[in-house]
């Protein structure tokens, strides 16, 4: 009677236990309560968005629908070009006095926060985003309304994160939880929102994370739905591909879309660079933004807003091949002003327009190559839709779900995945990261290299250094010793070490710019950079794997 008692409690201390107390000690059952929190505020939040977004268009064009181009042509020129101007005074003040960085925010922010380890954004700066981003939309600014709520549902579950007792991996994957939430709510697509957060947000598909991600998508969908009702984002005919001939053109259009995102990742750097260029105040700027995409609406006025109508005009073939090329190189402009002019708005939206105007174009060409083998031009505009747009943010695997999701068409997947890897491949190989990256990599945030150079160059050394009483550096007395300036990072000092092998500590030092006066403020051992650089390599690698 006893033996089997001790083969249980052998198998239960063995087996069991250690697993139970890793799932205690990481506090899972507490992430996966305030997962459904973080799913239904989000999921509230998005819909009020919209209706934000909604109420701010209507003031202006009497419509709160996405679908307004119909009023928009009844609305006298002076209206058309005052609202965008004065709205953008409006984003440049609440972003001013306001936002915390006085500067939009979005996506690649929220990557940020996750790589640098804390994963946390404070809800003021989700807040001052939201509202400058919902009344940027509203006025007609060229951006998508995805990236916005994407920010505002990290820093909801950055707070919830904080405030209650759990280890930073686990506010991670509640980090994680929010934006899933954030991406379902805005597409009506739960496994593309948890998609994205595992791979873009996350970087690594653990188990741990996981399940609350799935829980907060779960949730947000459910309420979205009841609310909203349960639709693909764009409705477009059943298409059917003619041949299996048509393959080679799949891989063609692959490469244009490449040569697009491209072309457009460049446009918003040009555009980025100019704008930094030119001494204007910070509220300012996004009025004269709005002006620009003012003047362009009045002669092309498919550009501004989120463009979902011209997306689905695209997708069930209504435009012609000189429309879909006038559209295209407009919005790819459009989108690279507002951005430029900080008007607030996220890619997403914007990456489905012109891959969707790229994909059609490039399906009247094949047809009036091939006429007999050519299928319609919609095909090829939801090809170029996913391809585009995965290679403009780095997410070719959420990115095919997303096009699964928004327009319920199961029948393309092997031309969509060819198309889409051949593009994003040759778009990493060309440019070597997304949007969302470079974005950061301006910042000094570096994720291009896998998890070991994000750590080295995430950290520094005003982190791990050892403090003493400052004292004026002497160059008689120092000359020799080397120093390294305490806002470097683990990357400057382990090469700093490679290049002076003798010597066990370099000196923390800290530059006067009024003065040119040097102090020297502490020291950092080889030993101790090398343990902190080990620790943190361990740590993520737990993390990715449990």
């Amino acid at each position: 009677m006893n033996r089997p008692n001790r083969t249980i409690k052998f198998l239960f201390l063995k087996y069991i236990a250690p697993n139970a107390s890793h799932f205690w000690s990481a506090k899972q059952p507490l992430v996966w309560l305030f997962s459904i929190v973080i799913g239904v505020t989000v999921a509230y939040i998005a819909i009020i968005f919209r209706h934000y977004i909604g109420y701010v268009q209507f003031i202006w064009t009497g419509e709160t629908s996405e679908i307004f181009f119909d009023k928009l042509a009844q609305i006298p020129i002076y209206i058309k070009l005052l609202v965008p101007t004065f709205g953008g005074l409006l984003v440049g003040l609440i972003l001013f006095y306001f936002a915390p960085n006085k500067r939009p925010e979005g996506v690649a922010d929220v990557i940020g926060a996750r790589a640098i380890g804390t994963g946390f954004i404070s809800l003021k700066r989700g807040v001052a985003n939201i509202l400058a981003a919902g009344l940027s939309l509203g006025i007609g600014a060229s951006a998508g309304r995805e990236g916005p709520i994407v920010h505002f549902g990290a820093s909801i579950a950055s707070v919830i994160g904080k405030y209650i007792n759990i280890p930073p991996s686990s506010r991670r994957s509640l980090f994680g939880a929010g934006v899933a939430a954030a991406v379902t709510a805005s597409f009506n697509a739960p496994i593309a929102g948890v998609l994205f957060a595992l791979e873009v947000i996350l970087g690594h598909f653990a188990v741990a994370a996981f399940v609350p991600i799935v829980i907060a998508s779960v949730i947000a969908t459910l309420i979205v739905r009841y609310h909203l009702g349960d639709f693909p984002g764009f409705i477009i005919p059943k298409y059917v591909i003619v041949s299996f001939w048509e393959f080679p053109a799949f891989a063609l259009l692959g490469i244009a879309s490449a040569t697009i995102a491209i072309t457009f990742q460049s446009s918003v750097r040009l555009a980025e660079k100019l704008a930094n260029s030119i001494k204007i105040h910070e509220v300012i700027r996004p009025a004269i933004g709005g002006f620009i995409i003012a003047v362009m609406a009045l002669f092309v006025p498919e550009i501004i807003g989120i463009g979902y109508e011209a997306t689905n005009k695209a997708l069930q073939g209504d435009y012609t091949l000189f429309t879909l090329l006038l559209l295209l190189g407009v919005k790819i402009v459009a989108v690279s002003i507002t951005l430029a002019s900080r008007l607030v708005g996220g890619v997403f939206s914007p990456a489905l327009y012109i891959g969707a105007m790229t994909g059609g174009a490039f399906g009247f060409i094949a047809a009036a190559a091939f006429p007999e083998l050519a299928s319609n031009s919609g095909i090829y505009a939801i090809l170029g839709m996913g391809a585009v747009a995965a290679a403009i943010l780095g997410a070719p695997i959420s990115t095919v779900l997303i096009v699964f999701e928004l327009t319920a068409d199961y029948h393309i997947t092997l031309a969509l995945l060819l198309t889409i890897s051949i593009c994003v491949g040759l778009s990493q190989a060309i440019q070597g990261q997304s949007i969302f990256h470079w974005q950061l990599a301006i910042k000094g945030i570096y994720l291009d290299r896998g998890s070991h150079r994000q750590i080295a160059r995430n950290v520094k050394i005003s982190e791990v250094f050892e403090a003493c009483n400052p004292y004026i550096y002497d160059d008689k007395l120092h000359k020799k010793l080397p120093m390294i300036a305490k806002h470097k990072t683990l990357e400057d000092a382990i090469r700093k070490f490679g290049g002076f092998k003798e010597h066990e500590n370099i000196m923390v030092v800290e530059e006067n710019n009024d003065t040119k006066q040097i102090t020297i403020i502490g020291h950092v051992s080889h030993i101790r950079v090398l343990q902190i650089y080990n620790r943190a390599l361990i740590a993520t690698n737990i993390e990715e794997h449990n």
